[in-house]
């Protein structure tokens, strides 16, 4: 069976950046996806596509096609004071927030005093990607996850 639209996809992974830094890994435990709904970045979806079980391949992604370029507009200066309740601010810390556009993670980058600057690119953004996978599984989505939009059992959502 071929990797198509509604197709339940189970891959093993190893995410790589472009200098060859291991970024990720299934290890043993394959990711289970609904192939044609979004949930993995579209250039390795793309390259997934018309594949079979049993195929391996290395897909080298654009940041375009992954997690993005990096916009500059998205790193902001905040007052301490929009973190309430939050007594030890640092570098490194992710906080959700609200904006114009809906909620958006953002990173602490820098804390200064009273000014704390925060990032709210994808922590990918901005990097070409590279991946070796090995399709493991590839079926027919059942009708609930079709319903749900995303794969159930081993490697995908499990509802509790």
């Amino acid at each position: 069976m071929q990797v198509e639209k509604d197709k339940v996809v189970t891959i093993e992974y190893t995410l790589k950046n472009d200098k060859g830094e291991v970024l990720d890994a299934s290890n043993g435990n394959p990711l289970a996806y609904l192939h044609g709904h979004g949930q993995i970045i579209p250039g390795l979806e793309k390259a997934l596509e018309g594949k079979q079980p049993g195929d391996k391949l290395t897909v080298t992604v654009p940041a375009a096609e992954a997690y993005g370029e990096r916009h500059e507009m998205l790193v902001q200066e905040v007052p301490r004071q929009l973190f309430q309740g939050v007594d030890n601010i640092e570098v490194g810390m992710r906080f959700e927030a609200q904006s114009d556009q809906g909620v958006h993670s953002v990173e602490v980058t820098k804390v200064d005093g009273d000014t704390i600057t925060v990032d709210g690119n994808h922590p990918l953004a901005g990097q070409d990607l590279t991946f070796d996978v090995e399709i493991v599984d590839v079926r027919d989505a059942t009708p609930e996850e079709l319903e749900h939009g995303h794969a159930h059992g081993p490697g995908g959502v499990q509802h509790g």
